[in-house]
């Protein structure tokens, strides 16, 4: 158990900020949409409306990973929130298909844009909120590790930057007149937030496959273990994995045959303490053993080939 996890169930109030957000611009970017008449306008507050869903999501998961070990989830709940964002992703690709849907007829048969100043003002507003929210939650990402509110802050900045692309595209209609500027800015919009969706898609997916720690974080690790490697003592089998908010890490210590077990663990407690401080989110599982044991050293891959020997009688 780490010193963050019983505050884990206190980031659902960034899901509820984000909530608060999406139907705040919802409803700015539908009005910005009715007086100008912009599919590049529409495209951006159908974006806004997977916004929602995913806060949703955020929330459901965010409450399920704050869920202490129990008997069937022994390592916690914390790969809930790789659900999270692998679904946010999804329905940022599924936001794109339909933008492009609207966007297409209206590049065939183009249209041209009402009240665009007025539109452009409210649309900026509600673009200015994302960008608020957005790096709230994503301070929050960094500060609690934790993939969910970062791919929705990501999702809100892409929101940003595609609004910017949408405000630009509306600009220049009423600039040159050119009426199919706007859906051509609607159909980069959707190649946007496809790159952005895969790429936070690949991310849950990646967790989901225990992905090693990051390089930083192992650095950290291997830092914490090295004043410990003198006098013969020894470490191998070092694995990490990722899990939401959490990190495992389990590795073998070889020390002489000649110790006791108390002095072997004594030096256990002590290599564990130096990497729950290096790393405070980490989770660490040790095993002792013998250098003199040529045991010691089958069981250095994930798989164990060989049969162990029997342990010695007792007494």
């Amino acid at each position: 158990m780490t010193s963050d996890t019983p505050n884990r169930l206190s980031l659902t109030r960034f899901a509820w900020l984000s909530i608060a957000a999406a139907i705040l611009t919802i409803v700015l970017k539908a009005i910005a949409y009715l007086l100008t008449g912009s599919v590049g306008l529409l495209s951006d507050a159908l974006e806004s409306f997977v916004n929602l869903v995913g806060a949703l999501m955020a929330l459901a998961m965010l409450t399920i990973a704050a869920r202490p070990a129990d008997e069937d989830h022994a390592f916690g709940h914390g790969k809930a929130e790789y659900f999270s964002s692998g679904v946010e992703g999804t329905l940022i690709m599924l936001a794109a298909v339909a933008i492009l849907a609207t966007a297409i007829p209206r590049l065939i048969t183009p249209s041209p844009l009402e009240q665009v100043g007025l539109g452009l003002g409210v649309s900026v507003a509600a673009s200015l909120v994302n960008l608020l929210v957005a790096q709230v939650l994503l301070g929050a990402s960094k500060q609690h590790h934790s993939i969910t509110l970062e791919a929705n802050a990501r999702h809100l900045m892409t929101d940003v930057w595609t609004s910017a692309g949408v405000l630009a595209g509306v600009g220049a209609v009423a600039l040159t007149g050119l009426e199919r500027l706007d859906p051509i800015v609607a159909c980069l919009v959707a190649a946007n937030i496809v790159w952005s969706g895969t790429g936070i898609v690949r991310k849950s997916l990646l967790g989901l496959m225990d992905t090693a720690v990051p390089m930083d974080d192992l650095s950290k690790l291997q830092e914490a273990l090295a004043p410990h490697i003198q006098n013969g003592i020894q470490y191998h089998a070092l694995r990490t994995r990722q899990s939401g908010a959490r990190q495992f890490v389990s590795f073998h210590l070889l020390v002489p045959g000649s110790w006791t077990v108390q002095r072997g663990h004594r030096l256990l407690e002590v290599i564990e303490a130096d990497i729950r401080h290096a790393l405070p989110s980490a989770t660490v599982f040790t095993h002792l053993e013998s250098l003199s044991d040529p045991a010691s050293w089958d069981d250095t891959s994930l798989d164990r080939t060989e049969t162990p020997p029997h342990a010695p009688p007792a007494g």
